[in-house]
């Protein structure tokens, strides 16, 4: 028997809407990143790994269309799934001229099987021409545009190299509210410098921007990041399992219950993952937050200050 979650999983909310499961189909469009390609830096986010969790098929020539029936074919196996959602993931995904991102957004509506476009980006590439095209390519189907905040505290945004500010967050968010289109904010628990005080509030500025969905995740050290280096120097503290799980079950308190909860925790690379190791515990991680969300928070879902 599946577990009634504490909170609209994803999954649950996609089934709501078309009555089905619905499996996401990540692609890799090749994009880059204002804060890579020398616009507003070289060297990324500290945390963020050269691939910017890409697949790097698209560097390999692997097309689009391709990758979204491939994807396709794996899910019908896999899950038995018969509607898709087309999930751009990597990089700034509304980063390149409206033309280019035209061809991109159509190339993966493959067909009406295809009832979603989500669209992993950052605040500051997003303006009135990037929504006409994204209106104009997902008419129809649901659309959702995934923003990286991270914090909402410009010291931290600072501190990380994130190259932009709360302020681009909270105009991108409006500019997209403005069309009717949903929101989903990535977070970050554990950035340098924060407390659980600073990494609330930032999780009751998306409650008063009243966010569709939100994405956990965790603070974790790869290779080749900046982080890393700064981890070697034991100048960076890491959230324990514990800490982690508690932080999150408490920021779903504070959110409305229809905010859609889009994923618990981060995905790190196996292989290059550094720390923590409880990063990795996926089932661990997921168990941990909903036995204190029906612990502590059963019937207060939803209601402010549930610290």
């Amino acid at each position: 028997m599946r577990q009634d979650l504490p909170f609209l999983s994803l999954n649950k909310y996609l089934k709501n809407i078309f009555g089905e499961r619905v499996q996401k189909i990540p692609l890799d469009a090749g994009l880059t990143c204002p804060n890579r390609d020398g616009t507003k830096g070289t060297k990324g986010c500290i945390y963020c790994d050269p691939y910017g969790s890409g697949t790097g098929r698209a560097r390999n020539g692997v097309t689009i269309r391709e990758q979204m029936i491939q994807g396709i074919d794996w899910a019908r196996k896999r899950y038995g799934a018969k509607k898709y959602i087309a999930y751009f993931q990597s990089f700034s995904n509304t980063y390149a001229s409206p033309d280019k991102l035209r061809k991109l957004y159509n190339d993966a509506l493959v067909s009406s099987d295809v009832v979603g476009l989500f669209i992993g980006t950052r605040p500051d590439c997003i303006d009135d021409a990037v929504l006409d095209v994204i209106e104009e390519c997902g008419k129809g189907r649901l659309i959702t545009i995934e923003l990286g905040l991270q914090s909402a505290h410009n010291h931290t945004l600072q501190n990380i190299n994130r190259g932009h500010s709360v302020e681009d967050f909270v105009g991108a968010v409006e500019s997209i509210k403005k069309r009717d289109l949903n929101v989903c904010a990535h977070v970050i628990f554990g950035l340098p410098g924060e407390g659980p005080e600073e990494m609330l509030a930032t999780i009751q500025l998306l409650k008063s921007l009243n966010i569709d969905g939100i994405k956990f995740h965790q603070l974790y050290v790869v290779h080749g990041t900046q982080l890393y280096e700064e981890y070697k120097k034991n100048n960076i503290s890491l959230l324990t399992l514990d800490e982690y799980c508690s932080l999150v079950a408490r920021a779903i308190s504070i959110l409305p219950e229809r905010t859609v909860i889009h994923r618990l925790q981060g995905d790190p690379p196996r292989d290059h993952l550094i720390a923590p190791k409880w990063s990795l515990e996926k089932n661990e991680i997921r168990q941990g937050i909903i036995r204190i969300l029906n612990t502590h928070f059963k019937g207060h879902h939803g209601q402010k200050n549930q610290h």
